[in-house]
């Protein structure tokens, strides 16, 4: 019998993260629990707790609130974080539990992370287990299954007016006890006004484009009820999902009608069984880990070759031995590694698309005093570890995004637009546009200086 465990406190920053430790298994588990989660008000449900001490039978359980909700920091409606500091957040709580690799299982919203997470720091990931994942919230052509914009909104009215009381719990609950709980842990995750801004945030994000880039392995846990509602739980979302992944596997098992995304309940068996099931079987592919997900940033001096006639050999070299360490000093302050300079710019990697942009925006303003003016290009995609710096398509994009922009813009893919929701950046549609040697035709977006 497992007692509710030490809550302690990871930081980042000046960002309490509260998280729990239970058991010494030399396998790691991170549990995002979704929807709902205060890891001291967890551990009062009889349903939640058993199924939290299931997972702890399968390897070392660290279950963290993420920032925002229950025991960690939380944040104002208008305060949002963006994805790269939550991806920053795992990281500060993986360090202070002594985790450097783990089995990361997510589900409903925390799925999205968690994909993202896997794909920028497969080191870090042994395995994904994903319960009901959403790549998307908003219906698209590819997902007719999911509510529109206008459904949303409602949705978001209904949680504006009934988060935490109640009347969101009526209807669902067998047992008036499980009921109480269910109502006092929904206050003691987040409050309403919280909830409504997180989940516009959700609305805007879109992680498909990522999934090819997920190599690690993969186990989707999906409802094969049809769901009527909203889509959340909906058997395509799972298939859709397993269908992108590179060697996913999937399965589906049968939900109740009471509230099925709350996981914990008549899914907790079936979903414990296939979860100790696949990492007993799991296959660590190492060459796959050498690919990883990350924001790739090229450079260009603007009239480069003019300028270098004018100055001459000398003073051109001179200029480009400033400008490289500049870019250089700058991408460390944006946590970047700076792969190599271009002889009249320079290619930069990052984990997060927001710093890239940013350290675009910064070095264009630097370089002013230099009297130079650059072009950038960012795009998150997938990228090679080669031995004399980086390859794949990814870097292939970002060039020629580079190369479409004007002196002294920032253009982005739509990747990048996407995964930046909630930074604060402010992007303008430039079109779609074909790329000399990419397949297919990509939107691309301006960042706007605000």
């Amino acid at each position: 019998m497992i007692d509710r465990p030490e809550t302690r406190y990871a930081w980042n920053g000046d960002v309490a993260l509260a998280y729990q430790v239970i058991g010494d298994s030399p396998v790691d588990i991170l549990y995002l629990q979704g929807f709902i989660s205060n890891v001291d008000l967890n551990w009062e449900s009889a349903y939640d707790a058993r199924f939290l001490k299931g997972l702890a039978e399968l390897g070392r359980l660290i279950v963290m609130d993420r920032r925002g909700w229950g025991c960690s920091d939380r944040f104002s409606p208008d305060g949002v974080p963006p994805f790269e500091a939550l991806i920053d957040d795992l990281l500060a709580v993986m360090e202070a539990a002594g985790s450097r690799r783990t089995v990361l299982f997510a589900s409903f919203e925390h799925t999205a992370l968690a994909l993202l997470f896997a794909a920028s720091h497969p080191d870090e990931v042994m395995a994904l287990v994903l319960v009901d994942p959403l790549p998307v919230w908003i219906r698209t052509q590819e997902t007719p299954w999911l509510v529109d914009e206008e459904g949303w909104e409602m949705a978001l009215e209904d949680i504006h007016g009934s988060w935490g009381t109640l009347a969101w719990s009526e209807g669902g609950f067998w047992d008036p006890v499980e009921r109480d709980w269910y109502t006092r842990i929904q206050r003691a995750t987040m409050t309403p006004g919280s909830m409504v801004g997180e989940f516009r945030r959700y609305m805007t994000v879109d992680v498909r484009d990522i999934l090819s880039a997920i190599h690690v392995p993969t186990l989707i846990l999906s409802s094969s009820t049809p769901d009527t509602a909203e889509g959340f739980t909906a058997p395509e979302n799972g298939r859709y999902l397993a269908s992108l992944i590179p060697g996913a596997e999937l399965v589906e098992h049968g939900t109740s009608e009471r509230f099925p995304w709350l996981h914990w309940y008549e899914r907790a068996e079936p979903i414990l069984s296939e979860t100790e099931r696949f990492l007993l079987d799991r296959r660590n592919d190492e060459a796959s880990l050498d690919r990883v997900l990350a924001t790739v940033l090229f450079t260009d001096i603007v009239d480069s070759t003019a300028t270098a006639a004018m100055l001459g050999d000398a003073r051109w070299r001179e200029l480009i031995d400033r400008h490289d360490a500049i870019a250089r000093s700058i991408v460390a302050r944006f946590r970047g590694e700076y792969i190599e300079s271009t002889g009249d710019g320079m290619l930069a990697s990052f984990d997060g698309p927001a710093r890239a942009v940013r350290c675009a925006q910064a070095l264009g303003e630097a370089l002013r005093t230099l009297d130079i003016r650059i072009r950038a290009g960012a795009h998150t995609g997938e990228i090679s570890r080669a031995e004399h710096g980086v390859a794949g398509l990814g870097v292939h994009v970002a060039a020629r995004v580079a190369a479409m922009a004007a002196a002294s813009e920032v253009w982005t893919s739509s990747t990048v637009k996407d995964l930046t929701a909630g930074s604060g950046l402010v992007f303008e549609d430039a079109g779609e546009h074909e790329l000399k040697g990419v397949p297919d035709r990509w939107r691309l977006y301006r960042v706007v200086v605000n």
